[in-house]
């Protein structure tokens, strides 16, 4: 699978996830993870918070790492540093994610690499919640220039 980085593929995406795990997710309410996953969560999407410092996270139980989360993974979403990708992205294809999201400011081209090779679509640099935001109907409704020009709300 390909990196992805333009609309279509970004929206094909945030239509057909439904589980994010999301490595990172604190539970301290000003955190932009906990920000991102609130949101999601609010949004229709499961999140499964990964912190090995917490046993739950926005009324979800905390998993210590991706192999010990008991059900399908859609999205691993990284709120990890850029040289701490390579064993997620590793961990992500073993349990079948069909995702590998780097959050704003993360890219790491090795582990790109490994998880488009695997099958995953890659995605860096992004954030789901704004892309969600941008691209699913959140922010054109409060006047806010999306950069998306459409006369139908998107499908999903």
């Amino acid at each position: 699978m390909p990196i992805v980085d333009d609309i279509p593929g970004l929206r094909r995406i945030l239509a057909n996830s439904h589980t994010i795990a999301v490595v990172g997710l604190s539970a301290n309410w000003n955190r932009p993870s906990n920000f991102a996953a609130k949101y999601l969560q609010e949004h229709g999407y499961r999140i499964i918070p990964v912190n090995p410092a917490y046993r739950s996270v926005l009324g979800e139980a905390s998993y210590p790492d991706l192999a010990s989360i008991p059900v399908p993974v859609d999205i691993v979403d990284c709120f990890r540093r850029a040289a701490e990708i390579p064993p997620i992205a590793e961990a992500a294809i073993a349990i079948g994610a069909k995702v590998l999201w780097m959050q704003l400011g993360i890219e790491n081209a090795e582990a790109a690499k490994r998880a488009s090779d695997a099958g995953l679509d890659v995605v860096m640099n992004r954030c789901v919640k704004i892309e969600h935001a941008r691209l699913m109907g959140g922010l054109n409704w409060a006047g806010v220039n999306t950069g998306v020009i459409s006369a139908r709300r998107p499908h999903g």
